[in-house]
């Protein structure tokens, strides 16, 4: 029986994930687990390791890296064997190849593992690709975030702009399309919105108008656990 409350979030690239998790975490005193960051990682230490393009190292890697995650002042830090990487695992490079990585299916099952394990002690915050579907069917919440293209690929360039990042805003775009291909057309754990989720399409919503939305959907099912509750 699960005890603790689970929200998990899915989406395609920049429709605003992390942010909300971020918000809804520090909101509510929640545990949060950036998914997206684990594979991030992994893809990270197989450029850097030259071992991209082939699947038994990548397995192998994922098998034995020590991968851990830090939350603190609303970042995710992210540690590969006690080196921090959590500014190295941001880049075009690995924007490029992430995905190729992550479909991956015994890479996927090895970092599934992990994140699994998050929920056994916590309130948890868990957004990625597959967090509803696969790592989480039973969340408590289950919430798909969605955002025009256009508006995904100009988020996605302000934030490579204010890390200084020289692309252009149709570079990126065409990135993104990319990578929305990949995920939602992959074998194993494709991005696909769960039928029981709450989608919220974020294109035209601040920051506040999503979380306010959310918690309202948090209070639902407090409320909701707390009438079953024998008296």
């Amino acid at each position: 029986m699960q005890n603790f409350i689970i929200i998990a979030i899915d989406g395609p690239a920049a429709s605003g994930k992390s942010s909300v998790a971020k918000y809804l975490a520090d909101k509510l005193g929640y545990l949060y687990v950036d998914t997206g960051a684990m594979y991030r990682a992994i893809t990270y230490y197989a450029l850097e390791n030259g071992i991209v393009d082939d699947i038994d190292a990548l397995i192998k890697a994922a098998r034995n890296i020590n991968l851990t995650l830090g939350y603190e002042n609303g970042t995710t830090r992210v540690f590969i064997d006690g080196e921090e990487v959590t500014d190295k695992i941001r880049t075009p490079e690995v924007n490029a190849k992430v995905s190729d990585v992550s479909k991956i299916k015994e890479v996927r099952e090895e970092l599934v593992k992990i994140q699994r394990k998050f929920g056994h002690n916590n309130n948890l915050i868990v957004e990625g690709r597959d967090t509803t579907t696969v790592v989480f069917p039973n969340a408590t919440l289950k919430i798909f975030l969605t955002a025009d293209v256009k508006e995904r690929a100009r988020r996605r360039y302000l934030e490579f702009k204010e890390k200084g990042v020289d692309l252009s805003l149709e570079e990126v775009e065409k990135s993104i399309k990319n990578r929305d291909r990949i995920d939602s057309g992959r074998d194993v754990s494709p991005l696909t919105k769960a039928e029981d989720a709450f989608e919220l399409d974020t294109t035209d919503l601040t920051i506040e108008q999503e979380i306010n939305q959310i918690v309202e959907k948090v209070k639902e099912i407090s409320d909701k656990k707390l009438n079953k509750q024998p008296s």
